[in-house]
């Protein structure tokens, strides 16, 4: 059975920016197949009504991979909860399972499941960076990783890709991934 890999870009974000194309390439040289969807409801709309679709949309088994960026890695969290199979990982970049700010933030649930979640995910990183502009930090990662276990990852780089801070690799991400 094929490796597959679902790259879920942020809030307002698309499959086009950052270092998703980049990871894309990186993984498919790897012999994955690769889906980075564009969500425009990704915290726009509840995550009540985005979930089942996502959940339509795509093949989720033991050989998947799901990295999300800050509002989608939030939305992993539900995500995860919801699947009837353990995927093989789920890396988490700047994200958060708590408002990390005073925007509103439709891609939280009010509660987690956190034992469903961990049953659905043989490996699941936390990467947040110790100052995150939108404060998606390192504070945020430890909250879920105390509640899930894993392994978390405190960088200094911000929010790994933002409108003012170009990020078109990610070499890190392609070393934990396989």
């Amino acid at each position: 059975m094929q490796q597959n890999a679902i790259i879920f870009h942020g809030t307002g974000g698309s499959p086009e920016i950052l270092w998703f194309p980049w990871l894309g390439t990186r993984l498919r040289e790897r012999g994955y197949a690769v889906d980075i969807p564009h969500y425009p409801g990704m915290n726009a709309e509840p995550v009540a009504t985005l979930l089942p679709k996502v959940l339509a949309a795509h093949r989720f088994d033991e050989q998947t991979v799901l990295v999300g960026h800050s509002g989608g890695a939030a939305f992993l969290l539900a995500l995860l909860e919801n699947l009837d199979v353990t995927v093989a990982q789920a890396i988490l970049v700047a994200g958060y399972a708590t408002r990390p700010n005073d925007s509103d933030e439709p891609v939280l649930q009010e509660t987690y499941d956190w034992a469903a979640i961990r049953a659905h995910v043989r490996d699941i990183y936390f990467v947040n960076a110790t100052h995150d502009p939108y404060g998606c930090d390192a504070a945020q990662g430890r909250a879920m990783f105390e509640r899930l276990g894993g392994t978390q990852i405190i960088r200094d780089d911000g929010h790994f890709g933002d409108y003012d801070q170009p990020y078109d690799t990610f070499p890190l991400l392609d070393r934990l991934i396989g």
